[in-house]
């Protein structure tokens, strides 16, 4: 048997074995894929939904409507409970280790129900970074060459086997997407937002230009060149509104700690709950300042 003959057969056998498993995650804002981890269950990125709603479309055409479990904005995951029937859990992968480079591996996506699309790649590299729906950054996913159309985010990526190996989220550029390995850690963090346990997030309400272009623009407007994070926008009624915050503060400190970079901010806010405060240090112009926060959940999406 040649080569291609046996890719051919590997991504027939993927399909039959892990197609079913793979859903459409669609609505009037937009397109993303899904995939059955349970009876009851889909696994998606957070980005694919909004709301407490979503429209799910299985690889049978049947159509429902969806009640988002749980989120993690921070970590671009949501579980979304709805009716599976017809629709198998697909197989996790044994064991906790992320593929290895020069893994074969077969992305699988069905975007806004459109259709199941299965291709074929290789792990190209591991420990790869990126920054997710808020800007964190969401570290130690892989990287794969199976090429995936837009709306794929949210499907999942299997052995040839048919297992599941990582899900994919985030485009790294032309042939290049990234995906979180399907470990001990990713099977925890669903099982915790299946159960409707999403994870607190503290909410500032304000949009950040970071460092090193937030620099840039101080020495633009004559302003002296320092670390830190400018105020693009602040949101009214926010915890940042009620502390005082103006769009155009020049934040160089936290919790008594610099903030030159968006990791520094978030560093600051880890493992605080809701109603703890937060001192920020500021400069308004040439002022020098401080304002304190209460922290507070996320409203929305």
């Amino acid at each position: 048997m040649g080569v291609l003959q046996e890719l051919e057969e590997a991504v027939g056998s993927v399909a039959t074995k892990a197609g079913a498993s793979v859903v459409g995650i669609g609505g009037g804002w937009g397109h993303g894929s899904g995939v059955v981890i349970s009876d009851g269950k889909v696994l998606t990125n957070a980005h694919n939904v909004r709301g407490d709603q979503v429209t799910v479309v299985f690889a049978d055409g049947r159509t429902a409507t969806g009640e988002v479990t749980g989120t993690d904005l921070d970590g671009d995951l949501a579980v979304v409970s709805v009716d599976t029937t017809g629709a198998p859990p697909i197989e996790w992968q044994a064991g906790s280790d992320a593929p290895a480079v020069g893994a074969a591996v077969f992305a699988l996506s069905n975007r806004g129900g459109r259709g199941l699309r299965v291709t074929f790649g290789q792990v190209s590299s591991v420990g790869r970074g990126f920054r997710g729906p808020r800007g964190r950054r969401i570290a130690g996913s892989i990287e794969h060459t199976a090429p995936m159309a837009h709306g794929s985010s949210g499907g999942p990526v299997v052995d040839a086997t048919g297992r599941f190996v990582a899900l994919n989220t985030n485009r790294a550029g032309e042939g290049f997407y990234l995906a979180l390995p399907a470990d001990a850690e990713l099977g925890q963090r669903v099982e915790a937002l299946s159960k409707g346990e999403s994870p607190f997030r503290p909410h500032l309400g304000i949009g950040i230009i970071p460092g090193r272009v937030a620099r840039r623009l101080r020495r633009a407007v004559g302003l002296p060149d320092r670390d830190g994070l400018l105020v693009r926008v602040v949101e009214e009624g926010s915890p940042a509104a009620a502390a005082g915050l103006e769009q155009g503060d020049y934040i160089v400190q936290v919790a008594g700690a610099e903030a030159g970079t968006l990791e520094d901010l978030y560093k600051a806010l880890e493992g605080l709950q809701p109603g703890a405060t937060l001192e920020v240090a500021l400069v308004r112009g040439t002022e020098e300042r401080t304002a304190t926060l209460t922290l507070a959940a996320p409203t929305e999406a």
